[in-house]
């Protein structure tokens, strides 16, 4: 099976939905071309935020000295 597309970095989402906002913001594009770059914001929102989980799980446990696996809490 093939990837469709390559796969996005983390930044590079979270800069074109910087652009996208502006562009909303702007005020300058039409009302098709708002909808399709919202909706291109939210899909954005949701793989940021999926990725932000995964790596959450992954840093939430520390390995100690001795191999084990215990949850790391800030306090």
């Amino acid at each position: 099976m093939e990837k469709k597309e390559k796969e996005i970095k983390f930044e590079d989402k979270i800069k074109e939905l910087e652009t996208i906002v502006n562009e909303l913001e702007s005020g300058e594009i039409d009302l098709d071309t708002s909808i399709e770059k919202y909706t291109k914001a939210m899909s954005l929102v949701k793989e940021c935020d999926e990725k932000l989980k995964n790596v959450e799980e992954k840093v939430s446990k520390i390995i100690l000295e001795n191999g084990e696996l215990e949850n790391f809490e800030i306090e």
